[in-house]
């Protein structure tokens, strides 16, 4: 069996760190081989550990097919016979931790990492519009803040107002929803078991057909 090559993205919050390192760890006792990789942040990055993993497949530990797919993890690859999987979002598995984790509310509002990329924005879209959000708010790039959102929503009557967040790990852009006003935050979701599956299967996916 190929190794696996997990391409998170990087975080300096520790324990950020310590979270996707425990979801490889998960991935690990079922019995694959993985190395863990970075596109930004931390090291080593995933140009440095295709090289010493010929046979592999590497699966990214991001939400969409933004830049770092298409540029910093197709470059990395580049030459090689190492295949990369579809990153883990969208997927249903996703949209299913979210809504799990979502306690009653008035309103939602859905909140993502933001990005200029196109696909990458649809993909969002399309989720809020699943899990019936009233907005979706982002913590970088262009659009709505998640503070102003739910200020808007309190300014229209919403008491109790949850924010689901679509982010893989704690970190800098996962703490400031605690401070966004809302009454609820569900947990990054790479602490959702869930998500371990769907990582395997990502990789067996793919592996199996090398075969």
């Amino acid at each position: 069996m190929p190794t696996l090559i997990a391409v998170a993205h990087g975080t300096r919050s520790p324990a950020g760190q310590a979270q996707i390192r425990d979801l490889v760890a998960r991935v690990a006792r079922r019995g694959i081989d993985v190395r863990l990789a970075y596109v930004d942040v931390q090291q080593p990055r995933v140009a440095e550990v295709v090289p010493l993993v010929p046979d592999a497949v590497v699966v990214p530990l991001l939400l969409s097919a933004g830049h770092h797919v298409r540029v910093d993890i197709a470059d990395a690859v580049a030459g090689t016979s190492i295949p990369v999987t579809r990153p883990l979002g969208p997927d249903d598995v996703l949209l299913e931790s979210l809504v799990r984790h979502l306690p009653r509310a008035d309103a939602v509002v859905l909140a993502a990492a933001g990005s200029s990329d196109p696909a990458w924005r649809a993909d969002v879209e399309a989720l809020a519009g699943r899990l019936g959000a009233a907005g979706v708010g982002f913590v970088s790039g262009p659009g709505r803040r998640v503070p102003d959102i739910v200020a808007g929503l309190r300014a229209q009557g919403a008491r109790t107002i949850a924010v689901a967040a679509y982010l893989l790990a704690d970190g800098l852009f996962y703490r400031s929803l605690r401070k966004a006003g809302a009454d609820h935050v569900t947990p990054p979701l790479c602490l959702d078991p869930a998500v371990t599956d769907l990582v395997v299967r990502r990789f067996l996916t793919t592996a199996a057909a090398r075969l």
